[in-house]
């Protein structure tokens, strides 16, 4: 009786690989990227607003027609993350990961912000880049793979979340539902955020803190009756500026320093008053292994130890947002599956880290999941700008890069 040879298996194997991917790729086009982009940028979504709906709505629609599975979860009136999965087997799969909310269009734009055009190889409109494209090349790829009959032995699947550019409840409700699920199984995520298809390994988190200064009022003809809360405010904001200093000479490598910014502050009712309430906000970007509570707690100590937080003065304080960091090896097998299938997709993608956060920390503290960030589009000179816009080119390499992440999943 005989047998193939291992190695004639291997051969074959590795063949229908070649012509599976080939398959899913040719499946792949720039105009359905286009067209579903357009489509998801018209839809809005501004944040600060609570308007995810509409564009939730367009994004299910596509995943419907396109044989997915599709769930939604309200986190708060109008606002529903979005799940679509393209089922496989039973070994832990590929997550990809993203929201559904933009920033405030602003003014100053040629066009409409919300009437996405294409010129000279980019696609214009508010949220194209951050994040409306990376949501498309996703699903568009998830398509391709279903439309080939690719068999995968794992769930590949698409968490699109609310409320992002703000305070992450869409993130947080999506990480506690996963936490209650016992058939939650994914051993890698891929945060579809714009980093110009560079692989990001690692990323700063980022929290806010709100500090309530309290003193007493009086007439400023006779300040010694009062106790000036903006006086003992700049106080705490001068221990700020020292401790941003001391950071600055701490820089990692990869990811920079932690970080203060003194974003807003507002205090007295009048010039010729002692102030009596002074409320400061503060923004404290966080290294991978930074906690915002045990941040505040030392900047409290400091408070008292400076003896600012006393003789008729008090300071009340809280974290009113936390998104953590993360940072994955270098050495992990998904990079080098990122790596790899943006090469195939025409990419040379460097392996870097970003100064910026994402919901991504939430998927690696909380799920435990290994993360990177990849997607298209440029963080610093496109998300948020007037005037947003795509490479159409990059949605297709990211496009193709998606499906072929999931074609080689846990092969390598």
């Amino acid at each position: 009786m005989s047998s193939v040879p291992d190695t004639q298996v291997l051969e074959n194997n590795m063949h229908d690989q070649e012509l599976l991917e080939q398959k899913v790729l040719g499946l792949i086009s720039e105009p359905d990227l286009v067209a579903l982009t357009t489509d998801l940028v018209a839809a809005g979504g501004e944040n600060p607003g609570g308007t995810e709906e509409a564009m939730v709505e367009v994004l299910k629609h596509f995943c419907l027609g396109a044989q997915l599975d599709v769930s939604t979860e309200t986190v708060a009136p109008g606002r529903p993350n979005l799940t679509a999965v393209l089922p496989g087997g039973d070994r832990p799969g590929i997550l990809f990961l993203g929201h559904s909310d933009v920033v405030p269009a602003g003014t100053g734009w040629e066009r409409p912000p919300f009437e996405p055009y294409v010129r000279d190889g980019r696609l214009f409109g508010r949220g194209s880049t951050d994040m409306k494209g990376g949501l498309a090349a996703v699903v568009i790829a998830l398509k391709a793979l279903k439309e080939a009959g690719a068999e995968l032995p794992f769930n590949a699947a698409l968490a699109c979340t609310v409320d992002e550019e703000d305070l992450g409840i869409g993130i947080r409700a999506y990480t506690a539902t996963a936490l209650a699920d016992p058939a939650f199984s994914y051993s890698a995520c891929i945060v579809a955020e714009p980093t110009d298809l560079e692989t990001v390994i690692g990323c700063r988190g980022d929290s806010y803190i709100e500090l309530n200064v309290t003193g007493k009022a009086a007439h400023s003809g006779r300040p010694a009756d009062g106790r000036n809360a903006i006086d003992a405010a700049a106080k705490i904001l001068d221990l700020i500026r020292d401790d941003h200093t001391r950071l600055q000479a701490e820089q990692d490598p990869l990811l920079g320093a932690g970080s203060w910014n003194i974003g807003l502050i507002s205090g007295g009712t009048g010039t010729s008053m002692v102030a009596a309430e002074c409320t400061i906000s503060l923004d404290r970007r966080l290294m991978p292994d930074d906690d915002a509570q045990l941040l505040l707690d030392r900047l409290r100590e400091q408070i008292r130890e400076a003896g600012i937080d006393s003789d008729g003065i008090s300071v009340a304080a809280a974290v009113t947002m936390e998104m953590p960091g993360f940072r994955t090896p270098a050495d992990h097998p998904l990079v080098a599956n990122s790596v790899s299938a943006l090469a195939d997709a025409g990419v040379d993608s460097a392996i870097t880290g970003w100064t910026a956060a994402c919901d991504g920390g939430f998927v690696a503290r909380d799920l435990e999941v290994p993360t990177i960030v990849m997607g298209p589009g440029g963080l610093n000179d496109q998300a948020h700008q007037v005037n947003e816009s795509v490479s159409t080119a990059e949605l297709v390499a990211a496009a193709r890069a998606y499906a072929l992440m999931c074609l080689r999943h846990g092969r390598n």
